[in-house]
């Protein structure tokens, strides 16, 4: 294929994140920069994650190769002693000849993968620890101006700079007291990887000590769905609380920004900034205190006093983050709320005799062609209530063996012989048969399955709730910006300990083996050699405890007692929440059916009477223009000016039966009778509390 394999897998891998971030962005609201960097990242590290296989069998090859040259070298027949003859001597070969090398399909040739490497680990290095998390404070900095968001961004990110500096400068520091070692450039660029990686293997132990145990007990939990349906309920009142305090916050943070808005006139010089404050807030915030306005208004600064540009900054940075926090416990409670419908909805139907699933909220979408011929009621109540429970169990004890594989591999890659590494005895026997499709499949399960494990647990503890990443074009850029930061934070220490597990980095296997050329870029680590022969080697085992206290919820519990609330089985204040969340779903369940309802009363309505009415207002309107058309030509003209009011008076009585006639019933089942132009009328706007405007200076109907 001389390439070709890896041509192919490069754009594929490149519509892929591509696909992924339209389904979890949105490219019409969101700023370029932020997708550009998300995108970037993301395709860096699932080219990392699908390259890698390639790189495997390539490596497998090369080394074939080089056997076969050993053994061409080496003489195959003893030597004849001098008291032999000739006819008395017997060949006996010293070793057997080795079978031939197959080339692999998807072989790259020489020169070709370091480089190709080296640009995408140092591009990913260069996101996740420059870029990316000063795009993210840059862009929730309260700065108005560039040189203010940039030192805040650099201030924000000093944290993370000082870990991996403190990291390096150790070190460095080590290697710099060895008299027998020069550093090079070469070295100082191991340094660094050694650096980046180890911070990484610290975080990454520690989130897959986690993964790989929830991952399947979450599967296992998922086919049990009153279990799961009790557990939703929970989580529905614990976030109901936080969305309660988001939008209280979202209203004080609204109410300073009206005062200060209101203090602050048009011509004052800290106006503009006002206006940039303005332009971060909800666009209802912003048409209400904009109808609340006096720019005629002069400002004075002997009578009044008015905010610093340093309380505006605080300000404004208070406005990013309440309405970001808003806008995110809003996504999470309809995600929450669409799951917990659905699992009601599979509770229902499991009883039901026509084998038919029936939602409680229909689509208002029309059904596409895969839903009418290929996932029809039948079939998705077979999917729902029967097959998908028995899936998920099968699944999840896959799942199990898999994370006792990873464990028992992770506590025993260091042995090579004998070799104890269940993958790397897998990868050596398809070794011996040039499996190299087997080889490059199996690589890449293992990959994916410890990336899902890790990245997984970053969204599923509670601690880490402040990002998220939801389908439907929902998720935030703050996330978006988070996820490719991780990514490629824990990607590249992720491969290199899969190497490990599978042999093929000689700097912890400690054999005379051809090395990936992933392994090469990142440099020998036996010039830091404490690092390759203790911490990459032993403080993996310690993944054994994390999944002991992960299965048995030791966090959980202690979580539990510290008085964060849990989801416990046998707690009574669990048991409370769970009431108190379905009283929640109920409510928002009799909402939503209020809603639905009187929008088909609507509809009704309107296919019932639209026709006559369109039909009876042409006439109206037909016949007004006759009366006109008539009255105007009797008229003289010195009756000009009667004949002008006349007119005037039919337009004004064929506008306000024209109204009436548009006007749609109201809906008595709405939770509150209430309209605009009664708050209007009444100087209080239903929206919020603090935005107490005055009456309109001109009604709509003062020309009637």
């Amino acid at each position: 294929m001389s390439g070709a394999a890896l041509g192919i897998e490069i754009v594929v891998v490149f519509f892929l994140a591509l696909f992924l971030l339209h389904r979890y962005g949105d490219f019409k609201k969101q700023q370029r920069m932020v997708l550009f960097g998300t995108l970037l990242a993301w395709y860096l590290c699932f080219l990392i994650v699908f390259i890698l296989p390639l790189d495997v069998s390539t490596t497998i090859y090369k080394q074939c190769k080089i056997d076969h040259e050993d053994h061409a070298s080496v003489p195959t027949v003893n030597p004849i002693p001098s008291n032999h003859t000739a006819a008395n001597t017997s060949a006996t070969p010293t070793k057997s000849a080795p079978t031939a090398c197959y080339k692999p399909w998807s072989y790259i040739p020489d020169g070709i993968m370091p480089v190709f490497w080296r640009v995408v680990y140092w591009t990913s290095q260069c996101l996740t620890w420059l870029l990316l998390p000063f795009m993210q404070s840059y862009a929730r900095s309260g700065g108005f101006s560039i040189t203010g968001k940039i030192k805040t961004a650099l201030i924000e990110n000093a944290i993370y700079y000082g870990t991996y500096l403190l990291i390096f400068g150790s070190l460095l520091i080590y290697v710099a007291v060895h008299p027998e070692w020069h550093l090079s450039w070469y070295e100082l660029q191991t340094i660094g990887i050694t650096a980046a990686n180890t911070w990484g293997l610290f975080l990454l132990v520690l989130l897959l000590g986690y993964g790989l145990v929830e991952i399947p007990r979450s599967y296992w939990n998922a086919s049990r769905h009153g279990h799961l349906l009790i557990k939703t309920y929970f989580k529905a009142s614990k976030l109901m609380t936080e969305k309660a305090d988001a939008e209280e916050n979202l209203e004080d943070v609204m109410e300073e920004v009206r005062k200060v808005s209101e203090s602050i006139k048009y011509n004052h010089p800290l106006r503009k900034y006002i206006d940039t404050i303005l332009r971060k807030c909800p666009v209802d915030y912003q048409e209400k205190m904009g109808r609340n306005m006096d720019d005629y208004e002069d400002f004075d600064d002997k009578q009044n006093t008015y905010p610093s540009e340093k309380s505006l900054v605080k300000l404004h940075k208070q406005v990013i983050y309440a309405v970001q926090r808003h806008n995110r416990t809003r996504v999470q409670w309809q995600i929450l709320l669409q799951q917990a419908i659905h699992l009601e909805d599979v509770a229902k139907n499991e009883t039901s005799s026509t084998h038919q699933f029936v939602h409680s909220f229909p689509s208002s979408e029309p059904a596409g062609w895969f839903s009418r011929y290929v996932y029809t009621p039948t079939v998705e109540w077979y999917w729902e209530c029967l097959l998908k429970t028995w899936f998920y169990r099968l699944l999840s004890v896959v799942l199990t063996l898999f994370s006792v594989a990873v464990v028992w591999s992770e506590c025993t890659f260091f042995s090579t012989r004998p070799v104890l590494s269940l993958f790397a005895v897998f990868i050596q026997l398809a070794e011996r048969d040039y499996n190299y499709l087997y080889i490059e499949m199996a690589c890449f399960v293992t990959i994916f399955f410890l990336c899902t494990c890790v990245y997984s647990t970053v969204f599923r503890i509670r601690v880490f709730n402040y990002y998220y990443l939801a389908s439907h074009h929902q998720t935030d850029a703050y996330s978006l910006q988070f996820s490719g930061m991780l990514f490629c934070r824990l990607t590249p220490p992720l491969c290199l300990n899969f190497l490990g597990l599978i042999h093929m980095d000689s700097a912890i296997s400690h054999q005379q083996k051809e090395q990936t050329a992933y392994t090469s870029i990142m440099g020998s680590m036996r010039v830091l050699s404490f690092i390759a022969n203790g911490f990459y080697i032993y403080y993996p085992m310690l993944i054994v405890i994390l999944c002991i206290a992960t299965y048995f919820s030791l966090g959980t519990r202690c979580l539990n007692l510290l008085g964060f609330q849990q989801f416990v089985g046998d707690s009574e204040m669990t048991s409370d929440l769970i009431d108190e969340g379905k009283e929640l779903i109920r409510r928002e369940k009799r909402k939503r059916q209020r809603v639905e309802d009187g929008e088909n009363r609507r509809r009704e309505w309107k296919e019932r009477y639209g026709n006559s009415r369109d039909d009876y207002t042409a006439r109206n309107r037909s016949s007004h223009e006759m009366k006109e058309t008539s009255y105007s030509d009797a008229v003289t003209p010195r009756d000009n000016r009667q004949a002008k009011y006349s007119r005037s008076g039919g337009r004004a009585e064929r506008d306000s039966i024209e109204l009436l006639q548009d006007a749609e019933p109201l809906d008595f089942n709405a939770e509150s009778l209430t309209d605009d132009a009664l708050d209007s009328e009444s100087g209080r706007h239903a929206g919020g509390r603090y935005l107490s405007m005055s009456s309109s200076r001109s009604r709509i109907f003062d020309d009637v």
